[in-house]
């Protein structure tokens, strides 16, 4: 015969190691979600060196525009200078007539003088300007691909504050063969954070009334009284060729059996009884081998 106290310690045990399970599927969770962040964040500094690139090769095309036209408009504006000396030495040593020929010219340098000095400090501000909207325009970029970081630093904030209010709210408890259970859901919100802990394989199910055995996961239930007025529930569950009643159980109880795969029990857990209707999901071990 067994030793209750044996008996008692084995399903302390097996608890103590579903919950190591549970808080490793945790941290693991949360370990992914900083992963994610540093990706992104990696894939941001890669696109600002993308842009600070693109921006300084842009800078470099204009310098390099700027330079040529520059020397060409300096040579130009200097010849028209020494045109203009020429014309003014001539028109003071010249005769009445020729004075006035050359006076006139002198006029017509001045003004084209005047128009190219004017023309090229109209080239320098367009070129000042070009150099302001590709300033705007990267800072416009990484104004862009920061916020993006921040959007990415609040999503992981908030998946990890959820993911740990949520595990906070689970409870363990002790199942129907008085083993103690790994964290329970009583909502799909909080199935959906134990499915994302992976500690366990999850199987939803919605069953109503039936003579005939209904397929959750590896297993088959029948459905045989649901008392919506006490939440309370009879199943028929079919497992390794044997047929175990769980007779008036609650709700978000865990119902547990053994199947000879595995050494940790399956438990089924019924989060909605209503009129011949249960609704809840069963969850069976990752690890399966034999007892």
């Amino acid at each position: 015969m067994l030793d209750p106290d044996r008996e008692s310690f084995a399903a302390e045990s097996g608890g103590s190691a579903v919950k190591t399970a549970l808080v490793a599927g945790a941290i693991a969770a949360l370990i992914a979600s900083n992963v994610y962040l540093y990706v992104q964040v990696d894939r941001t500094r890669t696109d600002l060196a993308k842009v600070r690139e693109l921006v300084q090769t842009e800078i470099t095309n204009i310098r390099e525009t700027s330079s040529v036209t520059s020397a060409s408009n300096r040579r130009h504006i200097q010849d028209l200078k020494e045109q203009l000396e020429a014309a003014q030495k001539e028109a003071s040593v010249a005769s009445s007539k020729a004075k006035t020929e050359a006076m006139a010219r002198a006029e017509q340098l001045t003004a084209k003088l005047a128009e190219a000095q004017a023309a090229e400090r109209r080239r320098v501000a367009s070129e000042l300007n070009q150099v302001r909207e590709v300033a705007t325009s990267t800072n416009a970029k990484i104004d862009s691909v920061s916020g993006e970081v921040g959007t990415v630093k609040t999503e992981v904030a908030s998946t990890k504050s959820e993911l740990e209010k949520t595990i906070a709210d689970l409870k363990s408890v002790r199942g129907d063969l008085g083993v103690q259970s790994g964290l329970i859901a009583t909502n799909s919100h909080e199935l959906d954070a134990l499915k994302r802990l992976g500690s366990r394989n999850y199987f939803e199910f919605k069953l109503g009334k039936s003579k005939q055995f209904q397929r959750v996961g590896d297993i088959g239930v029948i459905l045989k009284k649901a008392d919506a007025k006490r939440n309370r529930y009879t199943i028929e569950v079919m497992a390794d060729d044997r047929k175990t009643e769980k007779k008036d159980k609650n709700i978000n109880e865990p119902v547990q059996f053994y199947v000879s795969k595995s050494k940790q029990p399956y438990e089924l857990v019924v989060n909605t009884v209503g009129k011949d209707l249960i609704v809840g999901y069963l969850a069976t071990p990752k690890e399966q081998n034999p007892r």
